[in-house]
């Protein structure tokens, strides 16, 4: 059996949306953000303290975009995947990667400088900067979006999972606004998916049943 340590909307959200995708049986533990302050009995299981946390049997990961990976290798052949003699998998690698290495990580900063830190701590400044540094690099998506319903192999694949929590989390910042038109559209298309809002509604029934807060992890410093 899968298990996925998970916080609310957390970036461990890819893993959920990814099992709900491939039909993958599997259990969620809910744990309140960040976990590593609320619940210091997680270091044992991740020293780093961070969600996710995926365990397998003997495979233990803590990357999200790699998660994705994982789980649709189990699932070979699978729509959800690029392969290798594929025309577009360096492609679907590179956007795959490109969710969490280029969007996600900005975001984190504008989270931690408007948010996070003590007020004292806090730069509106570096907030600022770094939203629209995401901002920048998302408009290179908007030509792509323009042509096609998905990022790649025209067709829904795990890099939509990938960049997809990024503006999952953009729209938790107030950036969704700010969307260019076809990322905008892309955006809602992807919220309309079937197991997008199964994964909305298992994360809201396993932390209520779990007594965790309903408050997204991107919104619990507020």
């Amino acid at each position: 059996m899968i298990r996925l340590y998970h916080c609310m909307s957390a970036r461990s959200f890819r893993a959920l949306w990814a099992l709900e995708e491939l039909m993958l049986p599997f259990e969620v533990v809910m744990l309140p953000f960040p976990p590593r302050v609320h619940d210091r009995t997680f270091l044992d299981l991740n020293p780093l303290g961070t969600i996710p946390l995926l365990v397998h049997g003997d495979t233990r990961m803590t990357e999200s975009a790699a998660i994705c990976q994982y789980l649709c290798s189990l699932c070979k052949p699978t729509p959800m995947q690029v392969e290798p003699g594929e025309p577009d998998y360096g492609d679907y690698l590179n956007m795959l990667h490109f969710g969490e290495a280029t969007l996600t990580f900005p975001q984190t900063l504008v989270l931690r400088y408007s948010f996070f830190e003590p007020e004292e701590k806090r730069v509106p400044s570096v907030a600022s900067d770094y939203a629209k540094w995401f901002l920048a690099r998302l408009r290179t998506l908007e030509p792509r979006l323009a042509e096609g319903e998905y990022l790649c192999a025209s067709r829904f694949t795990a890099a939509d999972i990938s960049v997809g929590y990024a503006l999952m989390l953009a729209e938790y910042l107030g950036l969704a606004p700010r969307f260019t038109p076809s990322v905008a559209a892309y955006w809602q298309r992807l919220q309309r998916r079937d197991a997008f809002i199964r994964a909305l509604k298992i994360q809201d029934t396993a932390a209520s049943a779990q007594g965790v807060s309903l408050t997204p992890a991107p919104l619990s410093a507020h």
